[in-house]
């Protein structure tokens, strides 16, 4: 239950010794005077029940949250601190004889507000500094960034191991007598193989798995199934077993299983392979303030999420986007094509056709009906193939045709076994817009600015220990960096402001 909100109310002796030791421009002073607290509570009062035992007041354990991540401390360390520090306790509204509830309230809040409580404290800001006129709707620019799971890389055998282990914890209050003998058989399997070689021990290992799944799926429904935590659990730790499995027969698979402990981490590219997330962001080029902010497992479609993040700043300020800018990575024509038709103008590096030196596709001509191409030397394509998932059609010419063709050393190798392939992309219009914006003063101009975004990254990864994940799971580490985020923005909004006033900044 939420009670109505009360503000602190410090002593006199308080006041003197917050005073005395507080400095007028400590961050938490110029935060408590810059934001307006009630309303980042309002913005999650709907998270709270109106029955039940009193809440502990949102408000504490919101700036407990900006303290924890202000200064790279864990739970326990930020209540730690909260006991001894003057102005943290100023900035939680603490007197000398006021007591901290437990740090455990601290993770229970972080559960109860999830990803869209916390969305709505970083838009509910976001929405103050709309309000100083911080944040324009000129251009947005967006860029991503990889985050380390907090997970250790276990073997294939371990990783299975590990997989049967949890599943027969899981299973165990529904099938007990069958989880006892699947554990002895674990022991069996153990001294059985122990003097066999990795791949013995995984296929006996593998099999045991299989055969513990097929009981496990055929357990009977419980009455209860849809509020029952222990089933939801059990069917869980069956779904990430299915993936320990079809990682162990796929092996070249996309989207394998990297560890038990989190099961939404995944293998990714960012310079060198990595195993975790990446945090996809948009920030306001004029403010450099996060305006989105979202978390994809490390093979996630990063140009895809572009309209998720579009989406989810619309969405929560009803605001209407100029331009964005995207490094080469946003070189897709189905998103460009979708910007474009939102009225968002797209500043992406083209991709430059490379050929060896050879034509290129720009320099065939294609039939307005699409029958046919054109080569360089005036000859027509004899036959086309469409390639749905790459969206495009590929022309061939004929082997013989380019054999004897004068301009063939500019077109095809002398060893190829068949003619050229001209290949029209569906979405080459909005390529060639691309290619032709990249020539205009005012594509320099925007990408010039593009590096604020690596600075805004940079500042989250190194003063807010945004390089790792401190949770596991998906979920958890999208709220790390909302947190992150919404720190972030305070700091940032809290110099633009004094900027502008004169204030002193620390």
């Amino acid at each position: 239950m939420l009670n109505a909100y009360q503000a602190p109310v410090f002593s006199y002796d308080d006041r003197v010794l917050f005073d005395q030791l507080v400095p007028y421009d400590h961050w938490t002073h110029r935060a408590d005077a810059r934001v307006d607290f009630l309303a980042l509570r309002k913005s999650i009062e709907h998270h709270f029940s109106d029955e039940g035992r009193p809440a502990v007041e949102p408000i504490l354990c919101l700036k407990l949250e900006l303290l924890m991540f202000h200064d790279g401390l864990s739970d326990r360390q930020v209540f730690a601190k909260a006991k001894t520090d003057i102005a943290h306790r100023m900035f939680l509204g603490l007197g000398r004889n006021d007591h901290l509830p437990d740090a455990r309230t601290l993770r229970g809040f972080r559960s109860r507000l999830g990803v869209e409580g916390h969305q709505a404290v970083f838009h509910a800001l976001l929405s103050q500094a709309r309000g100083h006129g911080l944040v324009k709707d000129r251009l947005r620019i967006k860029d991503a960034t990889h985050v380390l799971a907090d997970i250790a890389i276990p073997a294939g055998l371990q990783l299975i191991a590990q997989a049967r282990n949890k599943l027969l914890t899981a299973a165990e209050r529904f099938a007990a007598d069958c989880v006892m003998g699947e554990r002895a058989r674990v022991e069996v399997i153990r001294t059985t193989t122990d003097s066999q070689g990795n791949e013995a021990r995984l296929v006996a290992r593998v099999e045991h798995l299989r055969d513990i799944l097929e009981w496990a799926t055929k357990l009977p429904l419980p009455e209860d199934a849809d509020s029952n935590t222990t089933w939801q659990t059990l069917q869980k730790t069956i779904e990430i077993s299915q993936k320990a499995l079809n990682g162990h027969d796929n092996p070249q698979a996309s989207g394998k299983l990297r560890s038990i402990v989190d099961p939404d981490a995944r293998r990714g590219k960012h310079g060198e392979y990595y195993d975790g997330y990446f945090v996809d962001v948009l920030i306001d080029a004029d403010s450099e303030l996060f305006t989105a902010i979202d978390v994809l497992p490390a093979d996630g479609n990063e140009m895809a999420d572009t309209l998720n993040l579009l989406a989810q700043e619309q969405t929560a300020h009803e605001n209407s986007i100029e331009q964005i800018s995207i490094d080469g990575a946003g070189f897709d024509g189905g998103l460009i094509r979708e910007l474009e038709s939102r009225g968002i103008t797209a500043f992406v590096p083209p991709k430059e056709p490379s050929n060896g030196g050879r034509f290129t596709n720009q320099d065939f001509e294609f039939s307005e009906d699409g029958s046919h191409a054109t080569c360089p030397a005036g000859h027509t394509s004899q036959y086309r193939q469409r390639d749905e998932g790459r969206h495009s059609t590929g022309f061939r010419f004929a082997k013989e045709i380019c054999d004897a063709c004068p301009l063939m050393k500019q077109c095809i190798a002398a060893n190829q076994k068949h003619g050229r392939t001209a290949t029209l992309n569906d979405y080459e219009p909005e390529y060639k817009i691309l290619r032709q914006r990249k020539l205009t003063a005012e594509y320099a101009a925007v990408k010039s600015e593009h590096p604020r975004v690596e600075r805004r990254l940079g500042e989250l990864v190194n003063r807010h220990g945004g390089r790792r994940a401190r949770y596991r799971g998906l979920v958890r580490v999208q709220v790390q960096k909302l947190i992150e985020g919404t720190v972030h923005n305070l700091n940032r909004m809290l110099r633009l402001l004094e900027k502008e006033t004169g204030f002193a900044i620390i």
